[in-house]
């Protein structure tokens, strides 16, 4: 059996280490903890991160062997006119996480419909939720893959492909591969201006394992130097030690001046 991996949360980037809090020597407790895929409310709907009620889950049936995750950082590039070299390359920002991960179903030893009830929930990933039609707010649930001790970032089903791969005398499906993807949530968007106590947007970014904020500060404003400013913005005590998991409120460069 594979061993567990963390999927530390990082919002606009994930960190993927082995867990030694989940792994154990085989037969042991933490080994035999199944994964499964949750499923919440999407509570702000559309556009919006946070999760509500628990709505179900899939389990897995078998604890998967490799877990997908990709994330992108997008470079805009402007030729100069009659320039012999390429110009330089400008950051423009990152894309969300995408996570991918098979689930196998096996029906085998009881020829019953939990293949197919299985398969169908989570096709039910992409489709708008009763509760949320109840709102005017039609949106498919939220999911977070869940392991034991470790969970995944808030995320939502972008397709899901389902493979029966043996069948029943009677042709029900007894067996089924499905590959499910999925992509980032963002978290809240909107933040309050603290100096004029209207709403506006505000950018929000997650630090991951690494980050500092003076690269965060060059990265997002071009001039190192601006994170002692940043981190008073963010009411951050000891700005040398960036813990990952802490969310930052990105200022314009005027409010970050001022």
């Amino acid at each position: 059996m594979a061993s567990p991996i963390a999927l530390q949360t990082a919002g606009s980037g994930t960190l993927l280490r082995p867990d030694a809090a989940s792994t154990g020597p085989a037969g042991s407790q933490d080994s035999m903890q199944r994964a499964s895929l949750n499923l919440y409310a999407c509570e702000d709907a559309p556009g919006g991160g946070k999760t509500g009620a628990l709505l179900g889950e899939v389990a897995f049936q078998f604890n998967p062997k490799e877990v997908t995750i990709a994330k992108a950082a997008k470079w805009e590039r402007k030729p100069a006119k009659g320039a012999k070299t390429a110009g330089p390359p400008e950051f423009s920002g990152t894309d969300p996480c995408k996570l991918t991960v098979e689930m196998f179903f096996d029906a085998t030893t009881t020829h019953d419909g939990a293949v197919v009830e299985a398969v169908e929930k989570l096709f039910s990933c992409l489709v708008a939720t009763d509760q949320s039609h109840s709102k005017n707010k039609p949106a498919p649930p939220l999911v977070v893959l869940s392991w034991g001790n470790v969970t995944s970032f808030n995320a939502f089903v972008t397709t899901v492909s389902a493979k029966y791969t043996l069948f029943g005398s009677d042709g029900t499906p007894i067996r089924a591969v499905c590959s499910v993807a999925m992509e980032e949530m963002p978290g809240e968007l909107f933040r309050q201006n603290p100096t004029s106590g209207s709403d506006s947007v505000r950018k929000v970014r997650r630090t991951i394992a690494g980050d500092t904020l003076a690269g965060i500060a060059y990265a997002e404003y071009g001039d190192p130097t601006q994170w002692r400013p940043l981190a008073a913005y963010n009411g951050i005590d000891d700005p040398l030690r960036l813990r990952p998991g802490v969310t930052l409120v990105l200022p314009t460069p005027e409010e970050l001046v001022a």
